[in-house]
């Protein structure tokens, strides 16, 4: 049997799982998007195994990330969730993830689609990145900052990229590794 070529995921069958068959596939839920761009507010200065392991419990903790359950959290709800062992504890990233609650449901109010948006940045299309991956680009900042304008607040261009690169907005998968084209 021939191995599989991977851009990451190693020897860990929890990162590679992971990379086989969920990161750069593109997603068009709203919601969805949304859960996965507050999972990479988490992830920014850990490491995306710990994401993984812990997302369960994020979305236990957080209704299944439900906009409309999430955007009622109140100071008792983060009080209660900075207590919560089994979630990333930063209150910034807590209130982050309850303050985009708000702005999401805000853009749904105005008549603004979350995943009709998003698509639109790219023509519906996911672009197909050559080269280098780099952190962040000027497309990532045009969207954290247009996000900005519409009230999310932890959705710097880093997050963004990430976030693009996880649901499939932009497939950086290395041109030998089996998924790129299965992706594209």
């Amino acid at each position: 049997m021939t191995d599989l070529v991977r851009c990451w995921g190693g020897n860990d069958p929890l990162m590679q799982h992971y990379h086989d068959h969920e990161w750069g596939v593109p997603v068009h839920d709203s919601r969805a998007l949304w859960e996965k761009l507050m999972l990479d507010g988490f992830q920014a200065g850990l490491s995306w195994r710990t994401i993984l392991k812990k997302r369960e419990a994020l979305r236990q903790a957080f209704c299944g990330f439900d906009p409309e359950k999430v955007a009622q959290f109140t100071d008792q709800d983060v009080e209660r969730l900075l207590a919560n062992a089994e979630i990333i504890r930063s209150p910034t990233k807590i209130r982050a993830v309850i303050n985009n609650a708000r702005a999401y449901l805000a853009m749904q109010a105005n008549g603004e689609d979350f995943a009709q948006w998003i698509w639109n940045q790219v023509d519906g299309k996911p672009i197909q990145h050559q080269g280098p991956v780099p952190t962040h680009s000027p497309l990532s900042e045009k969207i954290a900052k247009a996000l900005k304008k519409r009230g999310f607040s932890f959705v710097g261009p880093v997050i963004v990229y990430a976030w693009m690169e996880a649901t499939g907005i932009i497939n950086t998968h290395r041109p030998d590794c089996f998924r790129r084209h299965q992706v594209s």
